[in-house]
């Protein structure tokens, strides 16, 4: 055989030789040669796919996984017989339903202290916590804060691995998202979290109240991320396994997930835990003025800003110089384009902060003022009256009135009520009473001279402001 037809031949067994481990004296043939080196690839390749199977989205549902918990709810609810909200008598329902309710939670701290949504424990008799590994543990209700969504519970536990905490205020649109939580808690055989994936779809989303609703979900994370019923209070996790967001609501016309998924920034969520655990509830700064809501959001363009409606006099508001009709252009150069906007600066304010404010006056120019928040709101340092065993209530103050967003001049205020007496009379927080029968109420005092004169079986009309409107409920005593 001519030289040049051996040459590739004696390259061929030389290669083979050199990956195959065998001895030089036991060349290899090229057909021997095709299928070692074919097995090679192979090996190569599903090495490669295995190794492409571990995504961040794996790591990061691993990290933060082991400190998902299910948190089962359990509560009574008197049988309403009702037709509507303003229909009814203010005696005992016969009856009563045990309701059972589903959400998530996350550890932040290894002896068990845990953070969910407050709508997710809201009413709740017993609360059980079940862990990944199965465990159910009773847990305490240190605290909640309606505005903001968030409760803290506290379980007997130590030794609980955490959840790493991340930062919402550095997130890019489009990063990966992952959502974590229990859509459907036992009903799935086990206590591993369900992982769904997305991206950061939007930042500091500001959703417009509904009616049942009593949170203000505010500088909002949107993720396409599935989020459905069960998941609320789970943890929204960036690519590096860090908590960026609790998963507190979805937009949906079905029920389910649409791909439309907001989650509570972790800043905000940690701070509201944090003065929970330190004192059992949130302090809430004052501005002492009422900026123009819901009813004035279609003209936002055309106002520029947020339309201050109310100043209540002597408030921080008043001392800076605020008027009834000034425009709020800008604070702590955030842009305001309307209420929302102001009420999520104002969300995220300590009691003591300052804040640097753009304003427009009537028919002036634009103007700059610094406007220092002051302590509790009136509502929190205002005297209360109890009554009913179960009713405190608050008479009206201009300052109350700005707070609260108020139009009436005068009556009371129910700053808390029992949930045994909102079932029966369907009064609620919030609510303002301004009149008894024929009687105009001025004060919380008058309310309890009335009702303790009040003569058994004995039918009254209470006439009370809610959201703006006001409306009339027949109650009777037995």
């Amino acid at each position: 055989m001519p030289r040049s037809t051996r040459r590739p031949v004696l390259a061929l067994t030389l290669l083979a030789l050199a990956g195959s481990g065998c001895r030089s004296d036991q060349p290899l043939s090229i057909a021997t040669f095709g299928a070692l080196s074919t097995a090679q690839n192979r090996g190569k390749v599903l090495s490669g796919l295995a190794a492409s199977r571990r995504t961040a989205i794996v790591d990061a549902a691993e990290r933060v996984g082991p400190a998902v918990v299910s948190v089962s709810v359990t509560s009574h609810q008197r049988v309403q017989q009702q037709a509507s909200p303003f229909d009814f008598f203010f005696v005992p329902q016969e009856g009563e339903q045990v309701v059972q309710g589903y959400g998530t939670g996350f550890v932040i701290r290894p002896d068990g202290i845990i953070v969910t949504n407050q709508h997710v424990v809201a009413g709740a008799d017993s609360i059980v916590v079940t862990l990944r590994d199965g465990t159910d543990l009773h847990a305490d209700l240190l605290g909640e804060d309606p505005v903001t969504d968030i409760a803290v519970l506290r379980v007997a536990r130590k030794g609980l691995a955490v959840a790493t905490l991340g930062h919402s205020d550095d997130l890019m649109i489009g990063e990966w998202a992952v959502a974590l939580g229990n859509p459907f808690a036992y009903y799935l055989g086990n206590a591993d979290p369900t992982v769904t994936a997305g991206v950061i779809s939007a930042t500091g989303r500001n959703i417009l109240p509904g009616r049942d609703q009593s949170g203000l979900y505010l500088d909002m994370i949107q993720t396409d991320a599935a989020i459905n019923p069960g998941n609320s209070g789970g943890p929204l996790v960036n690519a590096l396994g860090e908590v960026v967001g609790v998963n507190s609501s979805i937009f949906s016309k079905s029920g389910g997930s649409e791909g439309l998924g907001f989650a509570i920034p972790i800043e905000r969520a940690m701070r509201v835990a944090d003065e929970i655990i330190r004192q059992g509830s949130v302090r809430r700064a004052w501005t002492g003025l009422d900026v123009a809501g819901s009813e004035e959001i279609e003209n936002w363009k055309s106002q520029g800003g947020g339309l201050v409606r109310l100043v209540a006099p002597g408030g921080p508001a008043d001392r800076a110089g605020l008027r009834r009709g000034d425009v709020l252009v800008q604070a702590n150069g955030r842009q305001l384009r309307n209420y929302l906007d102001w009420e999520a600066v104002k969300l995220d304010l300590d009691v003591g902060d300052s804040i640097r404010l753009v304003v427009r006056p009537q028919g002036g120019e634009r103007t700059v003022s610094r406007l220092l928040v002051s302590g509790d709101l009136p509502t929190v340092s205002a005297e209360k009256v109890t009554v009913l065993k179960g009713m405190q209530l608050i008479s009206l103050t201009p300052q109350i009135r700005a707070e609260r967003r108020v139009r009436s001049e005068q009556g009371a205020l129910i700053f808390r009520i029992a949930s045994g007496i909102s079932e029966q009379t369907g009064l609620e927080e919030g609510d303002v009473i301004v009149g008894i029968n024929r009687s105009t109420i001025e004060s919380a005092e008058e309310v309890r001279q009335l009702l303790d004169g009040m003569r058994s079986r004995q039918p009254l009309r209470v006439w009370v402001e809610r959201n703006g409107q006001v409306a009339y409920t027949d109650l009777m005593f037995r």
